[in-house]
């Protein structure tokens, strides 16, 4: 099995990787602007972020979640400028992504579709992880429905 990075798109991306033959690392990467940024720099941050992690692992697969709706338009921008980035830096890499529903996600982790931060908070902490917030819960549990998409079910 190769590496498989699962990301959590936002301002602030959590990320899950699963790195053969069996280690799991996660964490989250803070894409906010900073006080004298130019309006593309979270972009170049996120793409610093993805070369950094692939120096270290052997990136072949990336999963994210799939938002097809947002409440408020600059979320919609930066969602569509970072999945714009993670799927151009894919195609450079010649890897394999793929974007998995947000219902899909939650009812895989938690066995309920419409589950809240908290929840999905929660069971992670009950699997065993130390998570910071919901965007790394949601990265791990998105790591963990690939795994088990991968092993068939």
């Amino acid at each position: 099995m190769t590496a498989i990075l699962a990301l959590d798109l936002g301002t602030m991306t959590g990320w899950a990787l699963f790195n053969p033959p069996g280690t799991t690392l996660s964490g989250r990467w803070d894409l906010k602007p900073r006080r004298f940024d130019g309006g593309g720099m979270r972009f170049v941050r996120f793409r610093g972020n993805l070369d950094d992690l692939a120096e270290t692992v052997n990136i072949r697969q990336v999963c994210f979640e799939e938002v097809r709706r947002h409440a408020a338009t600059d979320a919609a921008h930066v969602y569509g400028g970072l999945m714009a980035t993670l799927t151009a830096w894919c195609e450079e890499r010649s890897i394999p992504y793929e974007g998995v529903p947000v219902g899909t996600i939650k009812k895989s982790w938690t066995g309920n579709g419409a589950a809240k931060k908290d929840a999905m908070i929660a069971e992670a902490r009950k699997r065993g992880y130390e998570v910071a917030d919901d965007n790394v819960a949601d990265a791990l549990a998105l790591l963990d429905w690939k795994l088990k998409e991968m092993r068939g079910g």
